[in-house]
């Protein structure tokens, strides 16, 4: 029998009341089955895999020339521009491990879910931020590399400022195609990833027999299914009915992205059934939330306090008090508690926009009503990157 280690632990608690009386119920009614939980022991050796190819690019090229320039490095092979000799047989050496076109890859399934990812528009970037983000700190042990990089210093403002621009890139029309920032921006992260993996076991007193591995393959499989199964769930928590096609192309969008991130393939789920089957088996094997998760569920509350937009203070005030609305809409009263939200009456206000998204899916009847719709989602959540490059 395997060692549980710290982080190995059947829940009781927070993610046990999803499944037992939140939203998961529904999951598992689609699903048709509970899954055993001992399946998930077979899964405790990913807790210390990691991306081994992405850690040695960093070591060979990033911690040899810092960060920034390794990043420049990335950039500049991407685009085919002259690079030192070193330095292109490095890139060369690994792109030639990760085949990027990949013989199961459907351009016309990968167009699907990054046009559902757009049409959501302002709804999309609700639900990432007050449901996959904020739901994602139930867990201790998955938040632990980021308060060992002090990205709890550094703020929310910053964390949600990289992942409302990764969002943008890669799922814009052909975010995905090489050469384009969407494409960049995924392998930057999976960098940031190995970069922040190395320099934590190498400067702190991470305890690998506990937590496993930072940023391990079981924990960057639950952050894939957070970006899809979770996304998915709060669409539709929200107003949003995906078509089966757009429902296919979103699993198969993330399968895509996972797999360029270094997840191993046989992992990535096809589709929504095996996706609710991984869920379960991780989020049902969590520790709960500790106070650092409380803390990062604080700082992300607090976040529209912080930013400097709106300017007025008292609008801020209010896109406080909204987010904590869709917090309890989504998460649910017992996850907030959990994590020390408080509850809000002036934030209900947010549910016009439930309203209005509901509305606004009534009304695409046909292709060209999808269309503008897409259009006008995509245009609504570059607006949002734009005004949060502006708070960088």
């Amino acid at each position: 029998m395997l060692n549980h280690p710290y982080r190995y632990k059947i829940n009781k608690s927070s993610f046990a009341y999803y499944w037992n009386e939140g939203v998961g119920i529904e999951l598992l009614q689609k699903l048709g089955y509970t899954p055993d939980l001992k399946l998930a022991e077979k899964l405790i050796p990913l807790l210390y895999e990691w991306d081994h190819n992405g850690d040695q690019v960093v070591l060979d090229i990033h911690e040899k020339i810092g960060f920034s320039k390794g990043n420049i490095s990335l950039t500049t092979y991407l685009k085919k521009l002259t690079l030192p000799k070193d330095e292109q047989l490095i890139w060369d050496d690994f792109f030639k491990k990760s085949d990027i076109t990949p013989i199961w890859l459907d351009t016309q399934k990968l167009r699907y879910g990054s046009e559902l990812s757009r049409r959501a528009g302002l709804s999309a970037l609700i639900v990432l931020r007050d449901y996959c983000l904020m739901g994602g700190y139930e867990s201790a042990a998955i938040n632990k590399p980021l308060i060992y990089t002090g990205a709890l210093k550094r703020g929310a403002v910053k964390r949600l400022t990289d992942t409302v621009n990764f969002w943008v890139n890669i799922t814009k029309e052909n975010g995905l195609e090489i050469g384009s920032e969407g494409f960049r921006q995924i392998f930057l992260t999976r960098f940031i990833h190995s970069y922040s993996r190395i320099n934590i076991l190498k400067h702190t007193d991470w305890d690998s027999k506990s937590w496993g591995i930072p940023i391990n393959i079981w924990d960057m499989l639950a952050t894939n299914l957070g970006f899809s199964l979770v996304f998915l769930v709060g669409l539709r928590r929200i107003g949003i009915q995906p078509t089966s096609q757009e429902i296919d192309g979103l699993f198969h969008f993330w399968k895509y992205i996972g797999y360029l991130l270094g997840i191993p393939l046989q992992l990535l789920p096809e589709n929504e059934n095996e996706a609710i089957e991984a869920l379960y088996l991780w989020t049902m094997t969590q520790r709960e939330g500790d106070e650092d998760s409380r803390l990062l569920a604080m700082a992300l509350e607090q976040e529209p306090l912080i930013a400097n937009y709106p300017k007025n203070k008292l609008m801020r005030m209010m896109m406080r008090e909204v987010h904590l609305f869709y917090n309890h809409f989504l998460l649910g009263n017992y996850s907030c508690k959990t994590l020390g939200l408080p509850e809000t009456k002036v934030g209900r206000l947010g549910v016009v926009n439930i309203w209005r998204t509901r509305k606004n899916e009534r009304c695409i009847i046909d292709l060209e009503s999808r269309t503008n719709a897409i259009k006008k989602g995509e245009e609504e959540q570059e607006n949002v990157r734009l005004v949060c490059q502006e708070l960088k």
